[in-house]
């Protein structure tokens, strides 16, 4: 195993830079990543509706104990601690998720997109200095009846809290970890003034000075500049916002602030030395058997991850084709992998899960292998309370919502020089 990934344990910071707030914890990747550069989370919120199992807040408190933690819908905390310097969250995306064609996205309106309105409740009580979020891409370009609604109505309601705030959509791979996993961040900054923005103050907030320029470096090269208002009522922007249009205004990265929208297309500036998937792997001797796959099943994959036209019925009755590309097959151990998805667990043969050869045989990844790629310490997922055991699929469903630590720990540290350069 690479040197990079011998992190196997969690401590808390000694001298806490700030206090965090953690929401939709899943199993604790934000905490992880925010102690590294300094923070201590001191509530953290985790539940999943709909079940009676509740494994990853399970996980959660198995790790970091029971203190602070809440295991309830979100919709009842009506309250943080006082003293919260930083709000953050990978809140729920099955409502912009790519497993989903844009069609039937709901976003805003759907059944966890209206937790939006939570974060927005909870930040409006408390005003921390900072709020950090993540979500699928696929955020900037929800609904697919008006592109980038959605995205227009969470700067306008979070800008009025007084925040300028700026995102970006961010590949892990071309910041050196060793998974295309593609996400974007938001990242909200309480300001005492508000500040109008032009052209040469945003474009130099977007690659120099702004929290996510310095923890996640850009080219000063910005393409595709697009500058526009929210000056109209949250409620006329949900119901007026790029009727009609084919695309969403919001590119890959942008900055608002007192109703002014700046918005480009960014190149990341690319580690020099990236992590890959064979970075990452357990020796072969230390692979349990039911991870392997029988030469007899081979063809299966093949069929699936090749390119293939499928003929289908709608649901009015129309036959219509369905087609798809080829994928690598098998998955090459000289790049960063894919992005894990949720279904990633299981022995059945999928288009979408991971194959690879090794020593000259075919296999699945395993759970280890899967926490490496988010950066997780090894086993972090293996057992909740009381030594509980998760199950691999399980196992392999947290990793394919959890997000990157090592970006988590890049844009904390930025925030914790913030703390420090205020006081």
């Amino acid at each position: 195993m690479s040197e990079h990934l011998q992190e196997s344990t969690y401590s808390e910071p000694q001298n806490p830079v700030g206090n965090v707030a953690e929401l939709f914890a899943g199993v604790g990747g934000f905490r992880i990543g925010l102690a590294r550069a300094g923070w201590k989370t001191v509530f953290s919120n985790q539940w999943e509706p709909s079940t009676k199992a509740q494994h990853a807040s399970d996980v959660y408190t198995a790790r970091f104990g029971a203190e602070g933690h809440t295991n309830v819908d979100i919709a009842t905390v009506d309250s943080l601690p006082n003293d919260i310097d930083l709000l953050v969250g990978g809140f729920p995306c099955q409502d912009y998720s790519v497993a989903k064609s844009l069609n039937s996205s709901k976003g805003l309106e759907g059944k966890k997109g209206v937790l939006w309105w939570e974060i927005l409740r909870l930040a409006s009580k408390h005003q921390p200095k900072f709020i950090f979020l993540e979500n699928v891409d696929r955020l900037l370009k929800s609904p697919s009846k008006q592109r980038g609604r959605d995205f227009a109505v969470m700067l306008k309601t979070l800008g009025d809290l007084g925040y300028l705030i700026e995102w970006r959509v961010v590949n892990a791979a071309e910041y050196g970890f060793p998974q295309r996993r593609i996400r974007v961040f938001i990242v909200a900054t309480k300001t005492k003034t508000t500040r109008k923005l032009d052209v040469e103050n945003a474009t130099q907030h977007l690659t120099e000075t702004g929290v996510l320029a310095r923890a996640l470096p850009i080219s000063t090269d910005l393409i595709e500049i697009n500058t526009f208002e929210l000056s109209q009522d949250a409620d006329v922007i949900s119901d007026t916002f790029n009727l009609g249009g084919r695309l969403s205004p919001f590119k890959t990265s942008g900055v608002y602030s007192s109703g002014t929208v700046f918005t480009a297309k960014s190149t990341a500036i690319k580690a020099r030395q990236p992590k890959v998937l064979g970075d990452i792997l357990e020796r072969a001797k230390d692979v349990p058997s039911e991870y392997w796959v029988d030469n007899s099943r081979i063809s299966e994959w093949e069929y699936l991850k090749g390119a293939k036209t499928i003929e289908r019925t709608h649901a009015s009755g129309a036959a219509y084709k369905y087609s798809e590309g080829k994928m690598a097959f098998p998955d090459l151990l000289t790049n960063p992998s894919r992005t894990l998805l949720t279904g990633e667990g299981g022995t059945s043969p999928s288009r979408f899960k991971h194959i690879i050869q090794q020593e000259g045989k075919w296999r699945r990844l395993t759970p280890i292998e899967m926490e490496r790629l988010n950066g997780f310490p090894d086993n972090w997922t293996a057992t909740g309370t009381d030594g509980l055991e998760i199950t691999p699929i399980r196992r392999a469903f947290f990793m394919g919502n959890a997000l990157v630590i090592g970006l988590i720990e890049k844009v904390g540290k930025v925030l914790a020089d913030e703390i420090k350069s205020s006081r």
